[in-house]
């Protein structure tokens, strides 16, 4: 590279973490700029505020000049793009943004956490502690979590970087999972569940890419694992030289009233977040706060005030006799975790849970049997999903039979339209009744705001 700050240009800068990491950069004195052929909001706004929002949408190769240190290639981008192709050409580096993101922490201490559910609660958890404890931190988090402007920060100084380590595919020339490429001193696997179907076609190279992940971690390390997941102490109790091998499971608390008492040391104290799986990512975050140099007293003075991640387990709306809840779970094992917590918070109301089948693999009739029982703490279980997606995607009709019986459910509601969804919602009595939205999607352009105001009354 030159004596002076690099110069580096994203191929698809609209992702969410693409532009992200374009803004960090940016901060940190980087001469960036940008491409993509659609950039949608906040990504368009916050590009063009940072002075990186490329003039005009699409492909230019002539964006390409041999000045350039790096081209940072987004997975919406294809092999023969032809910025692509002429950074090849040019003998420019290319990197995927793990790749990047790594060689930007080399000299930090780098926690990653991953698993197949909880990545962003955990990585959440952290963050909010550190900053209120005022610790100097880098992160990537695959969300937009509250209190933090961005969600990648890289700095010059900052000696630990927290990173939500996805297991999805790199770039489009790295077909290798992202978390692969950050080499941590710490990790956290929260579970292992079968995922992203289309790329791990069997359940072997699934939980194969998680045990590379503990196999390629920096040493002396620390590796964490939920004790209650078999997959994931079958890989996390590998005896590995070099590597402090950590068990975890829920950190010990009592639902009383509808509220979450952690049961400390130091005495009770009340959570704002829920569940079983929440108060196991708790567990998991403590310990690694704890290799931080955050003690136990100081991590609870400073969790009290965590409120969840975005769309995990979110408060919609609620009053006396009704709470509306939207969370993002897909996974089955995370569909299955988010019915039994809302349910156990509100044991003496009636439990109404609904569920998109969005993603590729949900909607795929091989993956589909995973979803087995997963509603069944649900008095009342819903499942949406749109014919068109389906179209879109390129693949076989589904029909409701089929999904009641991959679901184990006679009484299961199916919906392909959200209109007639809508209207069921609206003709149910919500005393004493709550409701869980859980989906990647929108439930086919459901009117979130509309929909909480007219149940609530």
């Amino acid at each position: 590279m030159s004596n002076s700050l690099p110069k580096v240009h994203f191929i698809a800068v609209g992702g969410a973490v693409m532009h992200n990491l374009a803004l960090a950069l940016k901060s940190k004195g980087f001469e960036v700029s940008g491409s993509d052929d659609e950039i949608y909001e906040p990504a368009r706004s916050r590009l063009a505020a940072a002075g990186i929002l490329p003039t005009e949408t699409g492909w230019d190769e002539s964006r390409i000049t041999p000045d350039l240190d790096a081209v940072i290639l987004g997975m919406h981008a294809r092999k023969d793009n032809p910025e692509l192709l002429k950074a090849q050409n040019l003998g420019v580096r290319v990197y995927s943004f793990p790749e990047y993101v790594f060689e930007q922490s080399k000299d930090k201490k780098r926690v990653v956490i991953a698993g197949s559910h909880g990545k962003t609660s955990i990585t959440s958890m952290i963050l909010h502690v550190l900053a209120y404890h005022q610790h100097d931190f880098d992160y990537l988090v695959g969300a937009q979590i509250q209190g933090f402007d961005l969600m990648v920060r890289l700095t010059h100084d900052a000696p630990v970087i927290v990173i939500e380590g996805d297991e999805y595919l790199a770039s489009p020339l790295e077909m290798r999972s992202k978390f692969l490429f950050y080499h941590p001193h710490i990790a956290l696997i929260s579970g292992v569940a079968w995922d992203h179907f289309n790329v791990f076609p069997t359940f072997e190279s699934y939980t194969d890419t998680f045990m590379k992940l503990a196999d390629g971690m920096e040493r002396p390390g620390v590796l964490l694992y939920d004790e209650t997941d078999a997959d994931a102490v079958k890989i996390g109790s590998v005896p590995r030289e070099g590597l402090e091998e950590i068990p975890y499971r829920a950190y010990p608390y009592e639902v009383r009233d509808g509220k979450v008492y952690a049961q400390t040391p130091g005495g009770e104290l009340q959570l704002a977040v829920f569940g079983e799986h929440n108060l196991k990512n708790l567990n998991g975050a403590r310990i690694i706060c704890e290799k931080l140099g955050i003690d136990e007293k100081a991590f609870f003075e400073a969790i009290q005030t965590f409120k969840g991640a975005a769309k995990r387990l979110e408060t919609l709306g609620k009053n006396e006799h009704t709470h509306i809840f939207r969370d993002f779970a897909h996974a089955p094992s995370k569909v299955g975790a988010t019915t039994n917590a809302v349910k156990e918070l509100y044991a003496d109301r009636q439990l109404v849970a609904a569920y998109e089948l969005h993603t590729y693999s949900s909607l795929n009739k091989e993956f589909l049997p995973h979803y087995a029982h997963k509603l069944d703490d649900a008095d009342t279980a819903i499942v949406f999903y749109s014919p068109h997606t389906l179209e879109m995607k390129r693949m076989p009709a589904i029909s409701p039979e089929e999904v009641k019986a991959y679901f184990g459910r006679e009484d299961l509601l199916v919906f392909c339209d959200t209109a007639e969804l809508s209207a069921y919602l609206t003709s149910l009595d919500w005393k004493d009744r709550n409701l869980l939205l859980m989906s990647s999607g929108t439930f086919g352009g459901l009117d979130l705001k509309e929909t909480v105001g007219r149940l609530l009354g």
